[in-house]
């Protein structure tokens, strides 16, 4: 059509420039490439809830999938498709997005183990002995701790503690590594909660667990620890410190955090919904769970 022949001769032959029938080829073909792309995400509501939440909450692609239905009912991703966003789309390869990931990795890769060095000291009661309540996670008050490694150097440790069920933590900057320390921070924080609430604690071999008879009066179940070498037997604590490395990352001295940071770090595990919660937060399971069981002078409040 004549029109199309003079949209053409006006776009490629601006200026009075002389029209060269191979430039505007190639000047097609690269629009036709560019339209044809797909959308890096389904729609530009989803886009910027995706951007949203994994730069400004650095919640992982499998939460964000799942909590976004129970804000938006209707609206739904596979976290598949935004790990290609992050990982694959050629556009966002530039921003830097895998930065946000838990593991800041700048390729996939498969999840691979570690070896954790232990020290032989008195132990706690073996592992095998603690109430099959626990194992199931249908009770809240049973919970596990461990140290955040830093550089040997460090004096300064940072102590977490996870309640199994509910998967609530307390993390507590320790002025130093002693074992007498960290169990008298898991008892002053734990005395904020009711004592139905203290019902085991497991622990592993290292050093800072030495002084665990501390606790005897704490718990009534008393204080269970792992075989050397598994890690997992403690896997809810072992996870939550993987996602406290977001923060952390491995080689950062423990000496330059201060207490503010630790508090900020534990509202984030606190308040960030979890899967295996059905994508709910652990404040939310614990604030539940806590007004279920306290039915005197209104419902116990954990303040974060």
């Amino acid at each position: 059509h004549h029109t199309t022949l003079s949209r053409e001769w006006h776009e490629r032959a601006k200026w009075g420039k002389k029209y060269e029938p191979c430039r505007a080829q190639e000047k097609a073909e690269k629009i036709a490439r560019e339209q044809r792309e797909k959308a890096p995400l389904k729609n530009p509501f989803i886009f910027v809830y995706v951007r949203q939440k994994l730069k400004d909450k650095r919640w992982s692609p499998e939460t964000i999938a799942g909590r976004l239905p129970i804000d938006f009912p209707g609206e739904s991703i596979h976290h598949e498709t935004i790990y290609r966003y992050i990982y694959n789309h050629r556009k966002t390869w530039g921003m830097k997005l895998w930065k946000y990931l838990a593991k800041h990795r700048k390729r996939r890769m498969k999840k691979d183990g570690r070896k954790v060095k232990t020290t032989p000291y008195l132990r706690a009661l073996p592992l095998v002995e603690r109430p099959m309540e626990a194992e199931d996670r249908q009770v809240v008050g049973h919970w596990e701790t461990d140290n955040l490694g830093g550089k040997v150097s460090d004096r300064q440790a940072v102590s977490g503690t996870t309640e199994r069920k509910s998967r609530y933590t307390t993390l507590t900057l320790l002025k130093d590594k002693s074992s007498r320390t960290k169990m008298r921070s898991i008892k002053q924080k734990l005395s904020k909660l009711p004592d139905l609430f203290h019902k085991s604690l497991t622990i592993d071999n290292g050093p800072e667990n030495a002084k665990h008879k501390l606790l005897k009066n704490v718990f009534e179940g008393g204080v269970y620890s792992c075989q050397p070498y598994n890690s997992w037997e403690k896997g809810s604590v072992e996870n939550m410190f993987g996602r406290v490395r977001r923060f952390i990352t491995k080689g950062t001295s423990l000496d330059t955090v201060d207490k503010h940071t630790i508090k900020t770090i534990e509202h984030w595990l606190n308040h960030t919904p979890r899967k295996c919660l059905n994508f709910r937060t652990p404040y939310e399971i614990m604030q539940q769970e806590l007004e279920s069981v306290n039915k005197q002078g209104g419902a116990f409040q954990v303040r974060m």
